[in-house]
């Protein structure tokens, strides 16, 4: 199965034109771990994709390429 997280989340990053230094910050984490994520090194855990969903206003489900 495809990971679309990684795909999904630097599109939203991209989109609110924030670099993955800004999105850290607004998210509590370093800027690592956004890297991680966006290269699919590293899966987030739920409270970390409740968190994103809420920050870019989307679904948790669309974050994970379920729904478009």
């Amino acid at each position: 199965m495809e990971n679309k997280f990684k795909d999904n989340l630097k599109l939203l990053r991209l989109e609110k034109q924030l670099g993955q230094v800004e999105l850290a910050r607004e998210l509590g984490v370093s800027k690592g771990i956004i890297s991680l994520w966006e290269n699919g090194l590293r899966e987030p855990n739920m409270f970390s994709l409740i968190t994103l969903a809420k920050f870019f206003k989307v679904s948790i489900d669309y974050l994970v390429g379920l729904e478009n």
